[in-house]
Parts: structure tokens; C-alpha cells; sequence
């Protein structure tokens, strides 16, 4: 963080000695400016990383100067300096784009702390944005050649599952893929099936989850006509169906038992019977299992048969959730963006920055597929070939500090103080709000300035 140029604007000059030499004692190299007219000039000349701006200048009143400086660097960090502290200031201040509000006198290390957070926060959208500019440049060259895209991953993490799909997908040994809901684990069989020798075959998925149990066993095996009431006609199954190719078992921990047990058995021997047959079937497939149950739990409950789970588990792929992979939300974006575009025949939108930092910072706890629905809602509502923070679905534009309560997750454990119960109600009924601070205080049957005060005391920040 050190070696940033940050600009100090404020009329006085006790006050732009000591944090001239307060900053550059940390490493920092700092332009400072007695006028808003200086100041815009430095800006542009300077070109610092930051901005720490006073509200009362003798030239120029300092909202004014700040939309000035959003106008010439909309993604300029702003801090307002100001020993005129009021609650209007405060709220205007950050409506026209300011990063954060401090009063005078201040405490050095709150100062610090902040211009720290800030030059981060900086620095992350542009390690966004080079990530984003450098997928599609990736996808434009794959356009060019003509070859069908596989996904684009930039995060480590995907770039070793890949590496491992590449080595075993040519073979035919089992893969067990495990993951949350949402990961991918799909798209991942999907890939493993296409970069194998069984590309010019069948892949044939059956979700465990989405049949009853009396009929799963049909649906895998198939069955004769007569077989049990309700067979009218002969049907192959899936294992039928996938001869040759690919058989994707999804959810292999909602099988039940004993079907894991006949199923193991055509593993073992490679046949098998449909219901009410005598005849026995050769059975040629490759098997990708995946689940989003974890497997110690799994077999722990006997939801997975351990015999199974030996036998699927030559090879094992655990998809990390997106939360942990940060650098994947860019291209995945992208990716999903120009789907969602040529679906809709609408041009492709851009999307603000502050959008796509309420992206960034999102938990995602339905991960990539959250994420796509997410990009499909905001591309529907897109205007002006534009992505802003509006068009984004209502939890991804609740505050960083609100998302966890408003799916009802404490945000603090263990034993709560009177504080920490007081700081979770406010939490909540701001959540349940969205953020709308007047309404939140009518729910906590409170005064607004209440509300604001309680805010400050628990450094609830909004």
C-alpha cells in the first residue's frame, strides 16, 4: 500500500502540515492544496490515489468540489475531512459518491485505517478490471479460432481442477464430484465427458433427488412391459441409454441404499437386468457421480454406502464455492453477460463499477448459479446498455454488513451481552429494510437520530 500519492485539500495550514507529515511518515507521497481550484489542478497534474477533502474552502464549498472530482475521476476515493459535523453533511457527502465521512479532531489511527481500507478497496477494482479485460481477450481469440469455449477459470484452485480433468478425463475411471449446490458440479461432468474418448457418445444425467424412490430404480434400470402396475411399455432405462457413453448419477447421496447396492454390482460386473426380465444386459458406460452432501456426513448417516463411494471414488474433484474463488466472479461475469445478451438480442451492457463491486463483495451463497441468475435479472433490466447497482437483485444491494442477517444468520456466536443482542436487532430491521434507515427505525420504534447514534456506537456501517 505504500508509495500511493494521496491529495490533501483544506484551508488550513496547521492542518495540511501535520497530515502532510502524519502520511509520509507511513510511507505515503502527499500533494497538498489550500484552495478547491489548486486542488482540481493537482488532480489532474498528480494524478494521486486518493483524495482527503475539507467541506469549508475559501474558493468553492466542498460538496461542490467533490462533484467535481467525481466528475473528472468517478472512481476517485474521496474521505471528507471536516470539523463541521452534522448528520445532513454526512449523508450528502456519501450520496455524491464519497468513500467514508470524519470528523474533526480526529484520531490518527482511525485516519489511517481508513485511507488503508480505501486504497485496497482501489486497488481490488483494478485487479478486477485488468482479470475482466484479460478473459475477454481470451474469449475473443477462442471466437476468432472457432473452437468450442470451455469455462474460463482464473482462480488457482480451478486451474488444478482443470489440470486433473485433463490428465483422467481420457480414461475411464470414475470420478466422484463434490461441492455446494451451485458450484458447478454439472458444467465439471459436462467438461470431464467431452474431453474423453467417449466424446462421440451418449451423456445421459439422472438427478437422484428429482425421482421417487419407487421410481428411480426403473428410470436407471429400465423395465419390461408388465413388469409392475402402470408398465405399458418396454423402456431401455439410462443405463440402456448411456451404452458407450457417459453416465452422470447428480445427488448419488439421495439414492437409496439399496439401490446403491444393485448399482454397485453393475459396477463390479458390468450387467445387469431391467425390472421383470430374465435377461441379462451388458452394460458399457463411464460413471461421474456427483454430490453436495459432505462425504465424511454422508457415509457417517449411511446416506452413501462406503462400498460405493470406494468404487466411485477413483478420482475425486471438490468444486470450491465461489466465495473462496474470488477470482472466477470477473470472467464468469463476462461470460454470462454476453449469454444473456444474444439470448435477449439486446447489446451487451456494461456494468458500473459500483455494481460490479456490490458483485465482488457479494457471499453468494447459491454460488455460480446465484451468480448467473443474478446477470440474467440485471441484463432483463438493463438501460442504456448499463449495468448500475439498481438493476441488481435486492439482497446482492443490501450492505456487506446486512446480507448475513437478512438470511436470518447470526452475525455474531456464542453468548450475547445486551450489546451484541441490541447490535443484531438493528442489523436485522435494517436488513428487512434494505438499508432504508427511516424505515428501519419505525420498525425498531425508534427516532431517526437514535437509530444514527446506535449505528456509530456499534460501528454498523452502511
Amino acid at each position: 500500500m505504500k508509495n500511493h500519492r494521496i491529495l490533501v485539500i483544506d484551508d488550513e495550514r496547521p492542518i495540511l502540515v501535520t497530515l502532510e507529515a502524519l502520511l509520509q511518515r507511513h510511507g505515503y507521497q502527499v500533494d497538498i492544496a489550500p484552495t478547491a481550484s489548486q486542488g482540481l489542478k493537482l488532480l489532474k497534474t498528480k494524478s494521486p490515489s486518493l483524495v482527503l477533502l475539507d467541506l469549508q474552502l475559501p474558493d468553492a464549498e466542498g460538496l461542490q468540489t467533490l462533484d467535481s472530482i467525481k466528475i473528472d475521476s468517478p472512481e476517485m476515493p474521496v474521505i471528507i475531512l471536516t470539523a463541521h459535523d452534522s448528520l445532513h453533511n454526512a449523508i450528502e457527502s456519501i450520496k455524491r459518491g464519497a468513500y467514508h465521512f470524519i470528523s474533526k479532531p480526529y484520531a490518527p489511527e482511525e485516519l489511517l485505517s481508513l485511507v488503508e481500507k480505501a486504497l485496497e478497496k482501489q486497488l481490488l477494482l483494478r485487479e478486477a478490471e485488468t482479470l475482466r479485460e484479460k478473459t475477454e481477450q481470451l474469449e475473443k481469440r477462442l471466437e476468432i479460432a472457432e473452437t468450442p469455449r470451455a469455462p474460463i477459470f482464473m482462480s488457482r484452485q480451478m486451474q488444478q481442477i482443470e489440470e486433473l480433468i485433463n490428465a483422467m478425463a481420457p480414461s475411464d475411471a470414475n470420478v466422484l464430484i463434490v461441492g455446494e449446490s451451485g458450484t458447478g458440479k454439472e458444467v465439471i461432468a459436462n467438461v470431464i465427458h467431452a474431453r474423453s474418448r467417449r466424446a462421440g457418445q451418449a451423456m445421459v444425467k439422472l438427478n437422484c433427488a428429482a425421482f421417487p424412490q419407487t421410481m428411480i430404480e426403473g428410470e436407471l434400470f429400465g423395465y419390461v412391459k408388465g413388469a409392475f402396475t402402470g408398465a405399458m411399455n418396454d423402456f431401455p432405462g439410462m443405463i440402456a441409454a448411456a451404452n458407450g457413453g457417459t453416465l452422470f448419477l447428480d445427488e448419488i447421496s439421495d439414492m437409496p441404499a439399496d439401490l446403491q447396492t444393485r448399482f454397485l454390482r453393475v459396477l463390479q460386473e458390468r450387467e445387469y437386468r431391467p425390472l421383470g426380465s430374465t435377461q441379462t444386459m451388458k452394460a458399457d458406460f463411464r460413471v461421474i457421480a456427483s454430490t453436495n452432501y459432505p462425504v465424511p456426513q454422508a457415509l457417517s448417516e449411511n446416506r452413501l454406502r462406503s462400498d460405493l463411494y470406494y468404487r466411485l471414488n477413483t478420482f475425486q474433484i471438490e468444486v470450491p464455492p465461489l466465495r473462496d474463488r474470488k477470482q472466477d466472479i470477473p470472467p464468469l461475469i463476462s461470460s454470462f453477460l454476453r449469454q444473456f445478451a444474444r439470448q435477449l438480442k439486446k447489446p451487451e451492457p456494461e456494468i458500473a463499477p459500483d455494481a460490479f463491486q456490490k458483485l465482488f463483495d457479494y457471499s453468494w451463497p447459491g454460488n455460480v448459479r446465484e451468480l448467473q441468475n443474478a446477470i440474467e435479472y440485471a441484463v432483463v433490466l438493463a438501460r442504456q446498455d448499463s449495468i448500475g447497482v439498481k438493476e441488481l437483485p435486492a439482497e446482492i444491494q443490501l450492505p456487506t454488513a446486512l446480507q448475513q442477517a437478512e438470511r436470518g444468520v447470526p452475525p455474531r456466536t456464542g453468548v450475547q451481552s445486551l450489546d451484541d443482542v441490541e447490535r443484531n436487532t438493528i442489523l436485522q430491521a435494517l436488513a428487512e429494510c434494505h438499508g432504508n434507515k427511516k424505515k428501519a427505525a419505525e420498525l425498531l420504534g425508534i427516532q431517526r437520530p437514535t437509530l444514527y447514534n446506535k449505528m456509530r456506537r456499534y460501528a454498523i456501517e452502511l
